[in-house]
């Protein structure tokens, strides 16, 4: 794996070069963005959800990318069905997570995962997962959407 830290020099786009639809930009940096992980309520009285940052903010709306936290306390269990590619990692606590129709709109029978720390989820457009939790979870994710797509 590569260092984060380098003494490479800068990379050069000619001036020539076209990149459709998008600009060479440095990275964005947002210090203590976030400092509540208790997100706003989306569904029940149990399940949260709220992006922290999309690349719609910087005005890159074609292949926009937004992340954020998604925390679930104990109580009735959330279905949701994709409608953009999603990564999660759980991050804290616990979920029982099972995918109920693939990307395609099939019925699948997927066991239930006891997710616990540090487990990783790729959820393709069009599945329809349900999430539970018994002592309550806390998720990262990163959609393949804009801001509130969610």
């Amino acid at each position: 794996m590569g260092s984060l830290i380098t003494e490479d020099p800068p990379v050069s786009v000619p001036s020539n070069s076209v990149i459709p639809n998008e600009t060479v930009s440095p990275f964005s940096y947002y210090q203590q963005a976030q400092s509540s992980f208790k997100p706003p309520l989306i569904a029940n009285n149990n399940a949260f959800l709220g992006d922290v940052f999309s690349s719609s903010d910087i005005g890159r709306t074609t292949n926009a990318m937004s992340a954020g936290f998604y925390r679930l306390e104990p109580g009735p269990e959330l279905v949701y069905t994709y409608t953009y590619d999603e990564m999660k990692i759980l991050v804290d606590g616990d979920m029982q997570i099972s995918q109920l129709k693939d990307g395609k709109g099939e019925e699948v029978v997927k066991e239930e995962v006891d997710a616990k720390k540090g487990d990783v989820f790729f959820f393709p457009k069009g599945a329809v997962v349900r999430f539970r939790t018994r002592e309550g979870g806390l998720a990262w994710f990163c959609g393949a959407r804009a801001r509130d797509g969610a």
